[in-house]
């Protein structure tokens, strides 16, 4: 696992992404400067209501800490909801914006761990027309659901096109707070109930895991949901161990100097699976993609 991409890990991911062979997966730093990060809004928490315990940048723990002190486990997710309520969308004008930028990979299939809608408004603002498909871990989310039936409750034959793609909300989705992943319980609940039952991936998504690269934007390299996201896919990364997967990855404050011993835990952490890793943010990676498809492209004039 080097630190950068190699010519020949870009040009195969390049040549996925023209075959609509490649399925993002949008962490919370492809929202980096529009919305505050997990660990920023934990620390925010955790000064506010005196959490006790020495990783108050841990937005799970602190989330858990919350839901406990108040005997209410919507307290922290309501939090969460009002913060977004006050929030701004990105500029989808700006070139450079990382949803945007993803939005014109034009890809049949995006899936996203955050609870914004950023992908969808990317994916609609390249008049697009995007399909949301929440995933029904929960009773709340199933009882959603029901009542607001998705494409593929309307039609169970629908299949995502670049004109018509699917963004899949793995861990929820803001205007339905229940449907929130954010407690340490959540993700416990959430990996038991993936685990027992597969459908709650939908076939249309688990086709895309299996049979394409999957694409990894704004995680840490300790971030607890990137471990439980790669552990929920398993069985679907297995059996495509053989295909190219990236992960753009930002090292936490302070591994910097041991980058290296970084590399190696992640390497040994997910060892059955051929995850390769760009340190940098989004938008660092984003553009350098851009600037290789636009470089092969003119190749091949």
């Amino acid at each position: 696992m080097s630190k950068l991409l190699t010519d020949q890990d870009w040009d195969l991911l390049i040549r996925r992404i023209g075959n609509q062979k490649c399925t993002p997966f949008l962490g919370a730093g492809a929202c980096y400067g529009v919305l505050p990060l997990g660990g920023d809004i934990a620390k925010q928490w955790a000064s506010k209501y005196e959490y006790p315990l020495e990783d108050p940048s841990n937005l799970i723990a602190v989330s858990q800490f919350l839901a406990l002190k108040y005997s209410d486990s919507m307290f922290p997710k309501e939090l969460i909801v009002d913060m977004f309520k006050e929030s701004k969308s990105p500029d989808f004008s700006d070139p450079l914006e990382p949803h945007r930028m993803l939005a014109e990979l034009e890809l049949p299939v995006y899936v996203t761990t955050n609870y914004d809608d950023f992908m969808f408004q990317a994916l609609a603002h390249r008049h697009r027309d995007p399909k949301r498909v929440l995933c029904q871990w929960n009773g709340a989310a199933r009882n959603y659901v029901t009542d607001n039936p998705t494409i593929l409750e309307k039609d169970p034959e629908f299949r995502p096109t670049v004109a018509n793609p699917i963004v899949f909300h793995l861990h929820g989705h803001v205007p339905v707070a229940e449907s929130l992943v954010l407690t340490e319980d959540d993700y416990m609940d959430f990996l038991v109930n993936i685990a027992a039952t597969p459908d709650l991936i939908p076939g249309r998504v688990a086709r895309a895991l299996t049979g394409t690269s999957l694409l990894f934007i704004g995680y840490r390299i300790t971030d607890w949901n990137f471990r439980v996201l790669l552990r929920s896919f398993e069985r679907f990364m297995e059996k495509s161990v053989k295909q190219l997967h990236v992960a753009v990855m930002l090292l936490p404050p302070g591994l910097q100097a041991t980058e290296q011993k970084a590399q190696e835990y992640l390497t040994k952490y997910y060892e059955n699976i051929d995850v390769r890793v760009y340190w940098g943010t989004a938008k660092e990676f984003l553009k350098e993609l851009k600037e290789r498809r636009a470089r092969s492209a003119n190749a091949g004039d």
